[in-house]
């Protein structure tokens, strides 16, 4: 089956070790090897810059990763196609795979809406507007301020809005998640758990996911282990997630956002996308044919407006 997966960490990890690569590095999650071999199909590739990193160079270093998509994985992988529009996702043609630029964390653009048009330009189709602590466009969820949106928060979101990217709301203060709610076209959470299966502050509470189903959004579950459950995280932890979500009405709104590559711990039956299979296998013995493709691929695809 295919599938769609809305965050990996892969740049920054390429970023971080320069003499590691995609193709079978043993140490990273995601390689091209493994999406080839397991049916991958369309993959988000974040662009996170590390907390370390001084202001005044988180632009830079966002451009350096973007350079590091391109040359690394786009042009060094024919089998690896950068999407800029829907219309190209519907264009994949078999053996292909879709590379989608995404952003995570709005520190690399301080104040400057132009720095964002920047990496539009440069192909980057979804925003997740914070990491986990403070920005000039809104506070974290780990930020112990709590803040929403600020004014220039709001004129980032007008300008996806335009646009037609994804705002992301997975990182982001429960107050700034209600002001994205109410302003945000196309509201993602690329990946988030749920709360009241898992009391992690980066999950979200049943309010929160069901408002995000309501404004058509779509909520990626992640392998991270600490968002699944308390202790060891097995694959069949998962489930639990899925079948809640579904049970707020969101069968044909969640997909699956890894988080591979930025986790060291990872799921027992899961521990890198060679493993998806595993995830394949157990979705099929409890939801149908129909259900499963929707998880893994249709789900996330067909909110593509961009």
């Amino acid at each position: 089956m295919q599938i769609f997966d809305a965050h990996c960490d892969v740049l920054w990890q390429l970023w971080s070790d320069r003499k590691r690569q995609f193709i079978n590095d043993p140490h990273l999650h995601i390689t091209m090897e493994n999406l080839l071999r397991n049916d991958a199909k369309i993959q988000c590739f974040a662009i996170y810059v590390p907390e370390n990193v001084s202001q005044e160079q988180r632009f830079l270093v966002a451009l350096e990763m973007v350079d590091i998509f391109y040359k690394e994985i786009i042009e060094k992988h024919p089998h690896m196609k950068v999407l800029l529009s829907k219309a190209d996702v519907d264009n994949l043609k078999d053996g292909e795979i879709g590379a989608l630029l995404t952003l995570e964390g709005c520190d690399a653009i301080d104040k400057n809406i132009v720095k964002l048009e920047t990496l539009y330009r440069l192909g980057v189709r979804s925003v997740g507007l914070t990491w986990n602590y403070s920005n000039a466009v809104a506070d974290g969820v780990l930020e112990p301020r709590g803040a929403g949106l600020s004014s220039f928060g709001f004129q980032v979101v007008e300008h996806l809005n335009a646009h037609g990217l994804w705002t992301d709301v997975s990182h982001l203060s429960v107050k700034g998640f209600w002001d994205v709610i109410g302003h945000a076209t196309y509201p993602v959470a690329s990946h988030s758990n749920c709360r009241s299966l898992c009391d992690h502050p980066r999950n979200l509470t049943d309010e929160q996911i069901r408002a995000l189903l309501q404004k058509d959004g779509v909520i990626g579950i992640t392998f991270v282990p600490s968002f699944i459950t308390e202790g060891p995280a097995h694959i069949s932890h998962i489930l639990k997630h899925i079948e809640h979500i579904c049970m707020l009405g969101g069968e044909k709104q969640l997909g699956f956002g890894s988080d591979f590559d930025g986790i060291t711990e990872t799921v027992e039956g899961l521990s890198s996308y060679a493993d998806y299979p595993n995830l394949i296998n157990i979705l099929q013995k409890h939801y149908s044919e129909r259900q499963v493709e929707g998880f893994l691929y249709k789900n996330f695809t067909s909110y593509i407006n961009f």
